[in-house]
Order: structure tokens, then sequence, then C-alpha cells
């Protein structure tokens, strides 16, 4: 684990310093939007997503260019994502990775403005001949994102979340809702290597059952930390899912058996790379530190 988490690490700096580069930009009358985006994007999290791109990315022979600016896209996605996901409309958050959510730290109509900046650049960075040569795999990769980020994907998952409190979702809900919210994105995160190496249909088919796997354990894993955690170990407000009336794998399943289906999800996960050998080895690592983390 002690490698995989030096890989973490040195993929997060790699990504960091290409976000870094996108967003920069010379002073300008809307320098205070420039602001938020860069304070909602750099200097914090574990840069999960972009990791599974650029491992994924490797096992097809991605230039590290090709790869890394994918990475950065998705990590720009997220990033929207979080900034809207904490205004008071949504799930009214002031922690944000152990620091003020952006509406706190600027204000809500700043904050707003900043997620779609990095949601519409997220789409001209991938869009970009820099990032591939061919312009039908930048197409590909557009169309996908679109997918998984709009309303049949993360954007969609979000809806059905903010209508879940108070509602008696079962098992087969709480699933689909997060294979949306939180697994769309991931799974694009991995199979985005795929496409940009121009991968053959059975190694997509592996990667997307890894990454489906490893999205429903991932959201397991934080619904036990939204129950066991404390805010200083998640970078975040916890409890809030039970103060709301949510139903989670928790809440359904209990501490305990949410525990064994993230772990059977786990192996689940890492079985589907089999085809891959040794190549696959971090991100094998990658799906069980998904479910041991403390943050």
């Amino acid at each position: 684990m002690e490698d995989f988490e030096l890989a973490l690490r040195g993929a997060a700096d790699r990504v960091e310093g290409e976000l870094d580069r996108i967003l920069t930009t010379d002073i300008a009358p809307e320098q205070r939007l420039i602001d938020a985006m860069r304070y909602s994007v750099l200097g914090g999290g574990k840069r999960l997503r972009p990791f599974l791109t650029l491992q994924t990315s490797r096992l097809f022979g991605v230039s590290e260019r090709s790869a890394l600016r994918a990475a950065a896209t998705i990590e720009l996605v997220h990033c929207y994502s979080l900034v809207h996901d904490d205004l008071p409309a949504m799930d009214d958050d002031d922690l944000r990775r152990g620091k003020p959510t952006t509406h706190k730290q600027f204000d809500e109509a700043t904050a707003i403005l900043a997620g779609d900046a990095l949601l519409t650049l997220a789409f001209g960075v991938l869009a970009n001949p820099e990032t591939h040569g061919n312009p039908a795999i930048r197409a590909d990769l557009v169309t996908r994102l679109a997918k998984a980020a709009g309303g049949h994907g993360m954007v969609g998952g979000q809806m059905i979340d903010l209508s879940a409190p108070g509602t008696n979702l079962d098992i087969g809900s709480i699933t689909r809702l997060q294979r949306l919210k939180t697994g769309a994105l991931i799974e694009f995160a991995c199979i985005a290597g795929a496409v940009l190496g121009n991968a053959p249909s059975k190694a997509r088919e592996a990667l997307r059952g890894y990454a489906h796997d490893l999205g429903l354990a991932f959201q397991i894993a934080d619904d036990l930390l939204d129950v066991e955690g404390s805010a200083e170990e998640a970078g975040k407000a916890v409890g809030k899912d039970a103060g709301h009336g949510k139903a989670t794998f928790v809440s359904i399943l209990g501490p305990e058996r949410a525990r064994d289906q993230a772990a059977l999800l786990t192996d689940q996960a890492i079985e589907h790379l089999a085809i891959f050998d040794d190549k696959a080895d971090l991100l094998r690592s990658a799906a069980k530190f998904v479910v041991e983390r403390r943050h």
C-alpha cells in the first residue's frame, strides 16, 4: 500500500501542476472569478479520479501529455460538482477539503459562476488538439463526459439525492442514485484511458466492470465515514445524511453489512482486472484504498 500511496501522491502532484497551468490567466476584470476557480481546484483532494485515468492510460501506451490533460479535465468537472453541491440550495456545507467552501470564502453568486466556468473549461480542454491528435477520439471523449456529467449521470444523481430525504428508497434505488451521482464520473475516469489508447472492446468492458464495482464501494465507504468519521478526518461535515433523513447504504444495510458489501465489491472490482496481469497492480491497490481510507 505504501507504493500505491506514493504513486497517488505523485499523480496528484502532476495533475496539480497541469491544473495550475490550465487555470493561469492574465489579470483581468473577471479576476475574482478566476481566483474562485483556482481556490476551488488547487491545493487539496486525493485526485483519485485523475489517478484512475493516468493508470488506465498506461495500460494502453497513451502519452503522458494526453493522459494528464484528460485527467485534469475530470478533476475540473469533479471540483465544479463540489462547488455546486456545497451551496445553500443544495447540501449547504461550510467545509470542504478542510477549508471553507467556495461560497463561504467568496459568495454564493461567485461560487455558482466558478462552477459554471470550471465545467465549460473542462470541455474546452478535452476538445483541444493538445489533448489528442485524432479529432474522432476527442469527440468521443467529449460525448462520454457529457453523458457522465449530465442529466442521466452525475447531475441526474444529484437531483434524485435532493429528492431523497423523507422518502423510502430501497437498496435498488440507492444503488441507481449512487451509480449516477458518484459512479458515472468514476466510470468515465477509467474509460477515458481506454478511449485515448483506442483499446479493444474486451479491455473497455473489463474497465467498465471495474469502475462500476469501484464506484459503489467508494460510496459505501463514504456513507460509513459520514456515520463513523469525524470532520477533521473527512475534511467536511459528517452526520448530515442521518440529520436530513436520507436513506444510504449504511442506513439500509447497517454498518457491518455495508462494510461486508464494500469488501465484496472491492474483490469483484479486482477480478475485472485479471486480463491486464501485473500492469494493473496500482488499480488493484486503488480498489483496496477506496474502502480503507479515512477521508
